[in-house]
């Protein structure tokens, strides 16, 4: 039988504080949530590898995931998330993302377009006792307008497109951050909104699944 608590330790000490993540308020979220809960019992062995978890997904769509570890902590870092924030989480998922994030904000919307993988959210979330999350549902890309401006948004995924109606929703001096591109040469960028302009940076190398609505239009080539 696997000695989750031993296997979360490990996650921490091996993926995450020996890649440069040094938030203490991060790394006592992640030793805090219960991976292994938000990932399906025939995956819970998995839950702590250095990868991305696969979740499943409404039929005929992509797969979903969980994010590596390392890549969720160092985003969750250049995020600077504070005690009194309003964070979007577009793509949650399961509300993994959600249950770290609410230890760090003062409320978090969970975005999820999958109606299924939504109200798994709600119920773990609700399991975890974070009361101060909402699980919403709508298309990824459009956001969550109504609850409107956002300190922080996060995207749970890579996107080949700026995600320009997230940018929007951003309050004056909001973060976004996300990984921007796919294969080897993906970035995780950090967006900032200031005096109603944006400007975005890469900050450090990282791979994660494309999420849906983000995917760069195709190009026909005659």
């Amino acid at each position: 039988m696997i000695d989750f608590a031993a296997a979360r330790r490990m996650m921490v000490d091996g993926q995450v504080r020996t890649n440069d993540v040094t938030d203490l308020r991060i790394i006592a979220a992640m030793q805090d949530v219960a991976r292994e809960r938000f990932v399906p019992a025939a995956k819970s062995s998995i839950a702590y590898l250095d990868r991305d978890v696969p979740l499943g997904g409404a039929p005929g769509r992509a797969t979903r995931y969980l994010l590596k570890p390392m890549v969720l902590a160092k985003l969750l870092q250049i995020a600077e998330i504070g005690d009194t924030d309003l964070v979007l989480d577009v793509g949650c998922t399961t509300g993994y993302s959600s249950a770290l994030l609410a230890e760090l904000a003062e409320s978090v919307v969970a975005l999820e377009e999958d109606g299924e993988l939504a109200a798994t959210a709600r119920r773990l979330l609700a399991d975890h006792g974070a009361a101060n999350v909402e699980v919403v549902t709508g298309p990824l890309a459009a956001g969550w307008p109504a609850a409107a401006p956002y300190d922080v948004i996060l995207l749970n995924g890579a996107c080949e497109v700026v995600p320009r109606a997230l940018l929007a929703q951003l309050d004056d001096g909001g973060r976004l951050v996300g990984v921007a591109g796919a294969g080897p040469d993906a970035k995780a960028m950090l967006y900032r909104s200031a005096h109603g302009h944006v400007s975005g940076r890469p900050v450090f190398d990282a791979m994660a699944p494309l999420l849906p609505g983000f995917a760069a239009p195709v190009e026909f080539v005659f």
